[in-house]
C-alpha cells in the first residue's frame, strides 16, 4: 500500500520536479530553461563581455569566404570577438554542434536570399565543423550560390539558394556596375531558382535587404507598374518599400501555396549596415572595435522602414500559413546587430594592394557577432522539437 501511495505521489508531482532532482538525463533536444520560459524574449537583451575563445578561426574552418575572413587579411584587433549576447530575462546557451546536428538528423535546411544569408550559412558550417565536415556530393550545379552539402552521418542536407530579391529578376545591363545597374523585378513571380526546389526542405531561412536600395523597375501581371530610381519619366515613381513588401508577400504566398511544402519557414530580419564618416560609396567605413550602447545607435530611417515592412508581411503570412498547417517563425536579429558596428570586415576582406576603395560594412567577420544568429537559430529549433513532442 505504501509503495502504491508513493507511486501516485510521484505521478502527480513529476511534472513539477526538476530533472536534476530525479537524476534523469534529458534527451539532447530537450529545451533548456531558455525555451521553457515563454516570458523570455531571446531577441531583446544586451552584449556583455565574454572572454572564451571563438568557436573556430580561419585556420580551423575552410568555409570562410575571403570577403569575411577578417583574420586572414590582417584585422589587428580581436576585441570584437569577446562579446556574448545576453537576453534580458534568461541566458543564451553556447552553440552546441552535436546538439544541432541531432536536431536536424534526417532533415534538410535551405538558406534563401542574398550574400548575408550565405554569410550566416557559412557561420553555421564553421560551427558544425567542430564535429564534422559535410560532403559536397549533392550539388546540381558548380555555381557556389546554389550549392548543397550533405552531412552523411546525420543524413542532413544544407543548401544555399541565391535570390537577393526573392522574386524573378532580369538584369538590364549584365556587364554594368554591380551596385547601380537597372534591374527589372517581377513582383508577383517568385524566383524560380528557389521556388522550384523549396518543397523538399524541412527548414527554410529566408531573408532579403540591401539589394532593394538600387534602381529597379517593378512589374506585375507582366506590365511595368512603377519604378525606384529608374530615372524614367514615363513610369510611375514608387519607393523601394513597395517592391520590398511585394517581394516578401509573393515569397510567403508561394511557400503557402506549394502543395508538397510542409517545412518551417524562418524569416531572418534585416541585418543593419554601419557606414560612418561618409556614405558607402563616398568614403564611409566601419572601424569601431567594440559594441555601442543602445542609445548611441538604433535602427531608423530606411532600414527601420524595411524592417517594419518585412515583419508586417511575416505576420500576414503566419496567419495565412496557420490555416494550411504551416509554421512561420521570426529570427529577429536586428536589435542585437544594430549595436555591433565593430563586427564588419571594413577593409579586412582583401589584401591592401588590391586597392579596393569601398569598405564592407554590410557583411560580418567570421568568426564574429554573426555566430549569434545561429545560437538563436539553435534555440528556435529546440522549441520546434519541443512543440512536436507535445503535439505527439
Amino acid at each position: 500500500m505504501t509503495k502504491i501511495l508513493i507511486t501516485l505521489v510521484l505521478i502527480v508531482l513529476a511534472p513539477m520536479i526538476p530533472l536534476y532532482i530525479l537524476n534523469i538525463s534529458s534527451p539532447i533536444w530537450l529545451p533548456s530553461k531558455i525555451s521553457e520560459s515563454r516570458k523570455c524574449d531571446i531577441f531583446r537583451g544586451k552584449w556583455i563581455p565574454y572572454q572564451d575563445t571563438p568557436y573556430y578561426n580561419n585556420a580551423t574552418c575552410r568555409e570562410i569566404s575571403d570577403q569575411q575572413n577578417c583574420m586572414k587579411f590582417g584585422r589587428p584587433d580581436t576585441d570584437f570577438l569577446k562579446w556574448k549576447w545576453k537576453p534580458d530575462e534568461c541566458e543564451l546557451p553556447r552553440f552546441d554542434s552535436e546538439q544541432f546536428l541531432e536536431l536536424v538528423r534526417g532533415k534538410s535546411m535551405a538558406f534563401i536570399g542574398d550574400s548575408l544569408g550565405r554569410n550566416q550559412m557559412q557561420s553555421l558550417q564553421c560551427l558544425l565543423s567542430r564535429v564534422v565536415y559535410p560532403e559536397d556530393i549533392v550539388s546540381y550545379t558548380e555555381d557556389a550560390r546554389f550549392k548543397r552539402w550533405f552531412y552523411v552521418n546525420y543524413n542532413f542536407t544544407l543548401a544555399s539558394s541565391w535570390a537577393p530579391h526573392l522574386v524573378r529578376t532580369i538584369d538590364t545591363d549584365p556587364d554594368g556596375p554591380t551596385y547601380n545597374r537597372l534591374l527589372n523585378l517581377y513582383l508577383d513571380e517568385a524566383d524560380h531558382a528557389w521556388a522550384a526546389q523549396v518543397e523538399k526542405y524541412d527548414y527554410v531561412i529566408i531573408s532579403a535587404g540591401r539589394w532593394f536600395y538600387g534602381p529597379q523597375v517593378f512589374y506585375e501581371n507582366g506590365k511595368a507598374v512603377g519604378c525606384h530610381l529608374c530615372l524614367k519619366n514615363t513610369i510611375k515613381n514608387l519607393t523601394m518599400f513597395y517592391g520590398y513588401r511585394k517581394a516578401f508577400r509573393t515569397s510567403f504566398k508561394t511557400l503557402i501555396s506549394l502543395a508538397r511544402f510542409s517545412g518551417v519557414t524562418f524569416l531572418r530580419t534585416l541585418s543593419p549596415a554601419h557606414f560612418e564618416n561618409g556614405e558607402w560609396n563616398k568614403g564611409g567605413n566601419c572601424v569601431r572595435t567594440r559594441p555601442v550602447s543602445k542609445g548611441e545607435m538604433k535602427m531608423d530611417g530606411d532600414d527601420l522602414e524595411l524592417y517594419l515592412t518585412q515583419v508586417e508581411e511575416f505576420r500576414r503570412a503566419k496567419r495565412e500559413g496557420r490555416r494550411r498547417g504551416l509554421d512561420f517563425r521570426l529570427l529577429d536579429i536586428s536589435a542585437a546587430m544594430v549595436v555591433r558596428p565593430d563586427g564588419h570586415p571594413s577593409h579586412y576582406g582583401h589584401w591592401p594592394h588590391e586597392n579596393v576603395t569601398i569598405a564592407d560594412c554590410v557583411h560580418w567577420c567570421l568568426p564574429g557577432a554573426i555566430d549569434t544568429w545561429n545560437e538563436l537559430l539553435l534555440q528556435m529549433l529546440k522549441r520546434e522539437r519541443s512543440r512536436g513532442a507535445i503535439q505527439q
